[in-house]
């Protein structure tokens, strides 16, 4: 099977876990900023996270070289444009990208600056390429919250237009348990700004996260959400109300959300009525692509053509985009 012809659909992928490693150095160089090295074997091998990290943390480290290049507007119009370029290269359809605007104020730049440049970046790449996107504004766990309603209120003035650029409000970071009870006042703010909401959650063994991301956050998707499978109630709670898992197989080995592709639930989920999706995460972290994504599930769980479209329209009901723009998805769908 070709998979590179597939047509493809990323709900999951942070931008900056995907920049190029050229673009590192290039943006350094820009920026008169000191790299520990301009060998870009070297600068892509400090980007890429081990294929098993002992835990998520480890994993997220990779994000240090990305955060320091990524605090001017050009350098953030850039690598947006590079990732949907990228995409469109390999036949994704859309992309839905997320990031934490407050990751990149470390030289002034206010969040509506931020927001404007990343949707930017997109909407040069829309015009060129056959793609369409969207972009999803991540809160970090870990950073204080008082600056969290500006973030939201800086990004509504995007929301419920025909093309926003961006859509939704997502939680990332490092996962504690019983984190969702901190954010219930931040996820209906959003919601009342009209964003969607989307929360990772049950990546790292709190099946309860995932229930709770739903009960008391709104989430109309969840991140990952691989551990369901040891929480009934989360489980049941995820198919009675049709929420899609926007599983990362590659990077789901690499924090050891599963222990090898082979045991990832995907399939089972798939098979028992769970809506699942297929995503990068990151693509330059994971070194991965959403061919090899695709590839990696299909061969590895053996499914059919029949079976990769039912998970493509799964993508498609589940994106934060227009109804136009998922008509003009479906087209693709055998």
């Amino acid at each position: 099977m070709n998979y590179f012809d597939l047509p493809k659909i990323d709900l999951h992928c942070h931008l900056d876990g995907s920049v190029r490693p050229q673009t590192i150095i290039d943006l350094a160089d820009e920026q008169n900023l000191t790299l520990p090295t301009r060998d870009i074997a070297q600068i892509q091998q400090m980007m890429i996270a081990p294929e098993t990290c002992p835990n998520l943390d480890e994993y997220l480290k990779r994000f240090e070289l990305p955060g320091m290049v990524m605090q001017t507007a050009q350098a953030l119009e850039r690598i947006s444009f590079e990732l949907f370029e990228d995409a469109a290269k390999e036949n994704v359809k859309y992309m839905e990208v997320r990031f934490g605007p407050l990751l990149h104020q470390v030289k002034g730049l206010s969040l509506d600056e931020i927001m404007q440049s990343v949707v930017r970046g997109m909407k040069r790449a829309e015009a060129q390429y056959d793609i369409h996107g969207n972009y999803i504004l991540s809160i970090l766990r870990t950073m204080p919250k008082d600056q969290i309603k500006a973030v939201l209120e800086a990004g509504a003035k995007h929301i419920n237009k025909e093309e926003s650029g961006i859509v939704a409000f997502d939680l990332a970071g490092s996962e504690l348990p019983g984190f969702c009870h901190e954010f219930i006042p931040y996820a209906q703010y959003a919601q009342s700004l009209g964003y969607h909401v989307t929360i990772h959650a049950g990546e790292q063994g709190a099946g309860q996260n995932v229930h709770d991301a739903i009960a008391l956050l709104g989430a109309e998707r969840v991140g990952h959400g691989i551990f369901i499978h040891n929480h009934p109630q989360a489980y049941q709670l995820v198919k009675d109300e049709a929420v899609a898992l926007e599983t990362c197989p590659s990077s789901n080995v690499q924090t050891k959300a599963v222990n090898s592709l082979s045991e990832h639930p995907i399939k089972a989920f798939h098979k028992d009525g769970i809506a699942v999706t297929i995503n990068t995460d990151n693509r330059t972290v994971s070194n991965t692509t959403m061919t090899d994504e695709v590839r990696k599930v299909m061969e590895t769980f053996d499914l059919t053509e029949q079976e990769y479209f039912e998970i493509y329209r799964v993508s498609v009901e589940s994106a934060f985009s227009s109804d136009s723009v998922k008509a003009h998805l479906m087209s693709f769908a055998k």
